[in-house]
């Protein structure tokens, strides 16, 4: 391998990008822009992941938030390769997300940032309300990661091992 050469490395992952903004800081010529970008890694198989990251343009802001998505990637215990364990709430913010387990050929019930989460997690039959008072994406998908993030702790008791 040449000195120069990258090795590019092929992400195991699917990306969705959740949302892109532009943000301003003041500053004392004027105004300086940069975007903020949220994005939803997941392999579809009980692994999924968010993030969120700024920079100067938008292909260096989505890059960034992909990074640290596959950071953040959790890992979902599936019933069946299809559905969820048990019903499930959580809040996060003024967000929350109620997440309930459904019978084999539902679909995704759900919108917004819950539904890419819950796609790109492998889940395909769940039905997920967002019941805050909040219309915030990122709030939004926070809230539906900690009601996934629940049941890692009730496999680990299930099968005996100790929760650290």
């Amino acid at each position: 391998m040449r000195r120069n050469e990258k090795i590019i490395k092929k992400s195991e992952f699917k990306e969705k990008v959740l949302e892109i903004r532009r943000v301003a800081r003041v500053m004392a010529g004027g105004k300086r822009f940069s975007f903020r970008a949220a994005v939803v890694v997941g392999d579809e198989r009980g692994r999924v992941g968010f993030g969120t990251a700024k920079g100067l343009d938008v292909a260096a802001a989505v890059q960034k938030a992909k990074h640290q998505a596959e950071k953040n990637v959790i890992k979902v215990q599936l019933k069946d390769a299809r559905t969820i364990l048990h019903d499930t709430e959580a809040k996060f913010g003024a967000a929350v997300v109620r997440i309930k387990l459904c019978k084999p050929g539902h679909g995704v019930i759900a919108g917004g940032a819950s539904r890419v989460i819950l796609e790109l997690a492998g889940i395909k039959d769940v039905s997920a309300k967002t019941i805050g008072r909040t219309k915030n994406k990122i709030v939004n998908a926070m809230a539906t990661i900690k009601a996934l993030q629940s049941f890692i702790g009730v496999e680990m008791v299930v099968n005996n091992k100790k929760i650290l």
